[in-house]
């Protein structure tokens, strides 16, 4: 059995932002009494605080859990009962102000400025700047029906790509594109937590619903780290009792 268990958070633990369903509270929580346990996504603290942290049940081993936001460019761990940010690599003042134009100008080219949105279209969250074609408050069923065959967001990201030199752009989530530096992806971000842990990739194991090319677990299974691919938090779950049954 691997030593540390990575998850991927919305469509692989959790349906799109909501938070752990109890069963999968429960199952993600006994998995941390055996081995480590991380989280990588694109969003920020906030949201893994809501969606992970507050749901785990009382008990838990919180200071086996590594929370990994922002595409793992941000890591906190608990320690004496309390959530610490152990590093951040955010943007710079000018790095920001470049990602916003070039978003700003894609989202009109590709004819996105005027979709009807919920909350903000476009987040930055320090170390990584997210557009939401729905807005971040979008409904369930509209972000499942928005893109479902990834053509807006892969238009979209050819017109970034074409202006940003220097960074990462990713599809994720079910609206997502995600900009970090260029480097920086759910496999970098695998391995600086084996830098930060000790545990070496090869004990690591990695769960995703994206893990194909083009999705943004996919740089995972591409640096050779074991994976397993999910379609939805129902299988995880059940691949989470196949593990807990090996372990016990």
């Amino acid at each position: 059995m691997k030593r540390l268990v990575a998850f991927d958070l919305d469509g692989t633990l959790a349906e799109s932002k909501q938070a752990l369903a109890p069963d999968m509270a429960a199952l993600l929580a006994d998995l941390a009494g055996h081995v480590a346990v991380a989280v990588i996504s694109g969003g920020d603290w906030p949201q893994f605080e809501k969606q992970i942290v507050a749901r785990l049940p009382l008990g838990a081993d919180l200071t086996n859990l590594f929370i990994m936001p922002t595409t793992g460019t941000k890591l906190y761990r608990c320690t004496d009962g309390v959530w610490r940010q152990i590093y951040a690599d955010n943007f710079t003042p000018a790095e920001r102000d470049r990602i916003l134009t070039a978003l700003d100008d894609a989202r009109q080219q590709a004819g996105l400025a005027n979709e009807k949105i919920w909350g903000e279209q476009i987040e930055d969250r320090g170390s990584q700047i997210t557009f939401s074609g729905l807005g971040q408050e979008a409904p369930i069923d509209a972000k499942k029906a928005w893109d479902p065959d990834f053509a807006k967001r892969k238009t979209m990201q050819r017109i970034v790509q074409g202006q940003l030199r220097g960074f990462a752009i990713n599809v994720g989530g079910s609206t997502s594109i995600d900009i970090t530096r260029q480097g920086t992806d759910k496999a970098s971000a695998m391995r600086a937590l084996a830098a930060h842990s000790g545990i070496a990739t090869a004990d690591m194991l990695f769960l995703g619903d994206a893990i194909y090319e083009g999705g943004n677990d996919y740089a995972v299974k591409a640096a050779g780290i074991d994976t397993i691919t999910v379609r939805d938090p129902a299988e995880t779950m059940t691949a989470i009792a196949a593990m807990l049954a090996f372990l016990g």
